[in-house]
């Protein structure tokens, strides 16, 4: 059996976000007609529906909103990683996004800490997104 780990394919509308994060940068879109933020990247606002979205760099700083720790491995290929420290972000311009905290030690790990991205570099071309409290 192939345990090899899935890693995210780049598509049009993710490009950006991927590359960006090759860069160590992170990447959000931003809407030109209401403004508004926007993560997971998609082709049309989800707030207005346009299609005028535009590419900006962020800190990628937020606050942990929720984590779990799992010590029994997600899937297979993951078991390497157990025990696997699972959160929700809240980055500064008001989206959520789903990542792995980087900690040694989970008693120091509360809901509303402040944390900053840490730029995971699997291979040449895949860079994850991962945490670790600030």
């Amino acid at each position: 059996m192939d345990l090899t780990k899935p890693y995210p394919i780049a598509t049009p509308e993710t490009a950006p976000f991927w590359e960006g994060l090759r860069n160590e940068q992170v990447l959000l879109q931003r809407c030109d007609d209401c403004g508004t933020w926007i993560f997971y990247p998609r082709s049309n606002c989800p707030n207005c529906l346009s299609t005028r979205l535009n590419w900006h760099q962020v800190s990628g700083e937020g606050t942990l909103y929720t984590f779990t720790v799992t010590r029994q491995a997600t899937a297979p290929h993951f078991v390497d990683e157990v025990p696997q420290l699972i959160a929700m972000i809240d980055l500064n311009e008001g989206v959520r996004l789903t990542s792995t905290l980087v900690a040694q030690e989970t008693d120091d790990l509360k809901v509303g800490a402040k944390v900053t991205p840490v730029f995971d570099h699997v291979s040449a071309d895949v860079t994850l997104l991962r945490y670790r409290l600030a």
